[in-house]
């Protein structure tokens, strides 16, 4: 019993002593903060990049808190960082948040690539988009018409992808540089709901899904003549031989293009006058312009598609509306449904055509899933 206790206090005296000299001891981490959009090539080259060095109490620190720490960010805007491949180390990268850091370890943290720094693009001063929904691994949003969702040689004007880096949002790398984040696209001057992936993991098991048709959108537009029932139209689309700018039905063109994809689309007429109808749309096959061009297939026309046949005198833009959303989400596997509410000149237009109340009731989302799901789509 002596021997024990003597042991004991011989033991409790020596974790007293070790803990005492840990005091003395640091972990050094050094970080090297760059804009460097080249990764592994240029992880050597840091005369130019921000090198902070820091000491740490702690050994085998998990990297996610020494990002935090280096920067002086949020633990989850670090998880951030290291899930959309920015952050490296010792010239590795590194995606894994749980990963632990040893002594005299060197991080090298990518905030801004090139691209992203030599953008001088000026975004409009009043360009506010609503958030629908926003966690660590996606976002959604509202997108407002006129707005071009990431840049082409042809592109001129700021766009979606250039407000989310103003925003100093996180976003998947798997697209590269000019469409950072993006899974699907609207075009210009078509309004409503867009899920962009923050990480590298959203944006592969969400192009998944779309591929799979496990996620998609149900859409709202204005044509020049009324849809009397519901319709399926199926055509193979491709860029039409003479212009470019638009999709065609090779068999109207009558020609055969190898380039030619299967599309389906399913349409469902909402209200009605003599002259207009608002119909709402879903997509089966997600081809380019496919609305546009299965729409004008049936001899109908968004109003302001002059591009796809439109003719009548309302000087608007494409009254074509994004405004079902629905998806799995790629972390919790939950399902989730989202609604964009439409925008001040397509909701005026719908009123003072079918009225307010009328119109409110149409596009019920309720009503409007509903009526997809009682219609049949084996065609």
């Amino acid at each position: 019993m002596y021997y024990f206790t003597l042991s004991y206090i011989l033991g409790h005296y020596a974790i007293l002593a070790r803990n005492s000299l840990t005091k003395q001891m640091y972990m050094y981490v050094s970080a090297y903060i760059t804009q460097d959009s080249q990764k592994n090539e240029n992880l050597h080259k840091n005369d130019s990049a921000d090198t902070k060095t820091i000491q740490l109490e702690e050994d085998s620190l998990r990297i996610d808190e020494c990002v935090a720490r280096v920067l002086n960010i949020s633990r989850s805007k670090a998880q951030d960082l290291i899930k959309s491949g920015r952050v490296f180390l010792e010239k590795n990268l590194c995606q894994k948040c749980s990963t632990k850091i040893t002594c005299n370890s060197t991080l090298h943290i990518i905030l801004k690539t090139q691209q992203e720094a030599n953008t001088n693009k000026d975004l409009p001063l009043d360009l506010t988009i609503e958030r629908l929904y926003e966690d660590n691994e996606i976002l959604i949003l509202n997108k407002p018409p006129f707005l071009v969702i990431h840049s082409a040689p042809s592109v001129k004007e700021a766009t979606l992808v250039d407000w989310l880096r103003a925003q100093n949002i996180f976003l998947s790398t798997l697209n590269g540089e000019q469409r950072p984040g993006i899974i699907h696209r609207l075009d210009k001057q078509t309004s409503g709901a867009i899920v962009v992936a923050k990480t590298n993991r959203a944006h592969i098991y969400l192009s998944e899904e779309l591929k799979a048709r496990r996620m998609g959108r149900y859409y709202l537009a204005l044509i020049d003549m009324p849809l009397k029932e519901p319709k399926i139209v199926t055509s193979y689309l491709a860029r039409h031989p003479n212009n470019r700018l638009k999709m065609a039905n090779i068999d109207t063109i009558k020609t055969n293009l190898n380039s030619a994809r299967f599309a389906k689309s399913a349409f469902i007429p909402l209200l009605t006058t003599n002259s207009t109808s608002l119909i709402a749309a879903k997509l089966y096959t997600g081809r380019t312009h496919q609305i546009r061009a299965h729409l004008e297939g049936i001899n109908r026309h968004i109003i302001g598609d002059t591009l796809y046949g439109y003719r009548g005198g309302l000087s608007m833009r494409i009254m074509l509306h994004s405004y079902i959303l629905y998806l799995t989400h790629p972390n919790t596997k939950k399902p989730l449904v989202f609604r964009a509410s439409i925008f001040g000149d397509m909701l005026q237009f719908c009123y003072e055509t079918f009225g307010k109340e009328e119109f409110n009731e149409a596009i019920s989302m309720a009503r409007i899933l509903k009526a997809f799901d009682s219609f049949s789509i084996d065609e």
